[in-house]
């Protein structure tokens, strides 16, 4: 059942291993997020022959699949059970990805349209529970603006690990003189030996207390639509979508871009990329240090600008040499690590700033609505991209030989949309003033309030915070 007591304290007591269990969590959403965006769309595209057409249709399902998040949130937060609030979600979260990415990633040459579409939208939706129940369950285990950049630079870190794992894969398989194809198979058995894994270390070690909300009243529409209104959702909102499409867009066009213009081989072109990912592991904990010192929004705008530099400098390094491009990706992943970072802990903080103001707790269907912006954001690199090359006549069949106006294309297409996007994120928080310092007295009326409404969450916060996460057994 749900672990009660103070949530603040429950927050300082998850240890550093009780921390990284939970992340697990996010090690398969990572890892699925990263493929479909580079690996599923040019397999369906090239091996099974749909060409352009395999990318509009991820672009249709990210964007049918955009209301569901919401839907989900509000479920979520009005959900009540012996297990917790966001537990079973992650549970349901299991066999709905195994059976999708089964169906995705171990299809043969042949299949219809319609296949890619219902297994898509079904892929998507274990994503959805997995990443709609683990945010809004950290917002709850992490309380405090330095907890949270911790927790979620943990989820970030772990992430990098999933995603990391995925690139290993082609690599091996390339070497071993396997097709592409047989590559991308690979890929989905150890995806569906993972996603189970992970999340059942997370439950079993994650204590989960449910944050009642005493003075919350029915949800009604109306409320919906004043909390897209609010100045700090729309600020996050149109951040989250620039900072996913930017790195989204160049994630389309990669492999192309690094094989054509670059001129890389697969597995080199995959092992930049692994550099890039694996990047995360420093550029997370970086990104939380610096929130830490300069304040969340600063941090992005920050790294939203080195980002921008670090393309244009990968641009103009001498093509195929490995050596100069491999420094240019590690910083470039370091800074695209950090965007995930802070633009979670920013959701955390506003989704408290709601709360305390409106009485109820929303925070699931506010990393919802930046989960919608995140999969339109996706949908758009999909379909853009894939399109642009069509107009300028890239030939997407596997050994196809293109021209120096498709090359040119290309790179156009490949460089111009991520600095533009991401530059217009770290501008969407010129202004912002949910600081530390307003955030912490926004939490100092919080827990007061809790307390108030729970006796005993008040007498233990007296007694001393309690190690919840010492116990390592499920709450």
């Amino acid at each position: 059942m749900a672990a009660q007591g103070n949530p603040a304290a429950s927050a300082r007591s998850l240890s550093l291993p009780a921390i990284l269990a939970f992340a697990a969590a996010y090690m398969p959403f990572a890892a699925l997020q990263l493929s479909a965006a580079v690996q599923l769309p040019r397999f369906f595209a090239t091996s099974l022959g749909m060409g352009a057409t395999a990318g509009a249709i991820f672009g249709l399902v990210r964007l049918i699949d955009i209301p569901v998040d919401p839907a989900l949130g509000l479920t979520m937060d009005r959900s009540r059970s012996r297990m917790g609030r966001y537990r079973p979600w992650l549970i349901l979260a299991a066999p709905v990805l195994i059976l999708a990415i089964y169906m995705t990633y171990q299809a043969e040459p042949g299949v219809s349209r319609s296949y890619l579409v219902l297994w898509l939208l079904v892929l998507y939706l274990g994503m959805s529970f997995l990443l709609v129940a683990g945010n809004a369950w950290a917002s709850t285990l992490a309380t405090t603006y330095k907890a949270r950049s911790r927790i979620f630079g943990a989820q970030t870190g772990m992430g990098v690990l999933g995603a990391a794992m995925v690139l290993a894969i082609p690599i091996f398989t390339d070497s071993r003189h396997l097709s592409e194809a047989e590559g991308v198979h690979a890929i989905g058995w150890f995806l569906m030996g993972l996603a189970p894994v992970s999340i059942l270390i997370a439950l079993l070690r994650t204590p989960e207390r449910i944050v009642e909300d005493n003075h919350a009243q029915r949800f009604k529409a109306s409320d919906y639509a004043a909390l897209l209104v609010r100045p700090n959702v729309l600020r996050l909102m149109a951040a989250d979508f620039c900072v996913t499409l930017g790195p989204g867009w160049m994630a389309a066009l990669y492999l192309f871009f690094f094989e054509d213009s670059r001129g890389f081989s697969v597995s080199a072109a995959n092992i930049l990329l692994a550099i890039y990912i694996l990047a995360g592991l420093a550029g997370a904990p970086a990104a939380a240090w610096l929130a830490n010192r300069i304040s969340k929004h600063r941090a992005l705008m920050v790294q939203t600008t080195g980002y921008s530099l670090t393309l244009i400098v990968l641009f103009l390094l001498p093509k195929g040499q490995f050596l100069p491009a491999a420094p240019a990706m590690f910083v470039a992943g370091s800074f695209a690590a950090g965007f995930v970072v802070l633009i979670r802990s920013l959701t955390a903080d506003i989704g408290d700033e709601i709360r305390l103001e409106k009485g109820r707790n929303l925070v699931g269907l506010l990393y919802a609505l930046t989960s919608g912006t995140t999969k339109a954001a996706a949908a758009m690199a999909a379909v853009i991209t894939f399109a642009v090359l069509g107009a300028v006549g890239y030939n997407f069949k596997p050994g196809a030989v293109n021209g120096p106006d498709q090359i040119r294309g290309l790179e156009l297409a490949y460089i111009i949309g991520p600095i533009v996007f991401v530059m217009i994120a770290g501008a969407c928080f010129i202004g912002y003033r949910l600081t530390a310092e307003r955030h912490a007295d926004i939490r100092r009326q919080l827990d007061d309030r809790d307390a108030m409404d729970d006796p005993a969450a008040a007498l233990e916060s007296l007694i001393g915070d309690t190690d919840l996460a010492a116990a390592g057994r499920p709450q």
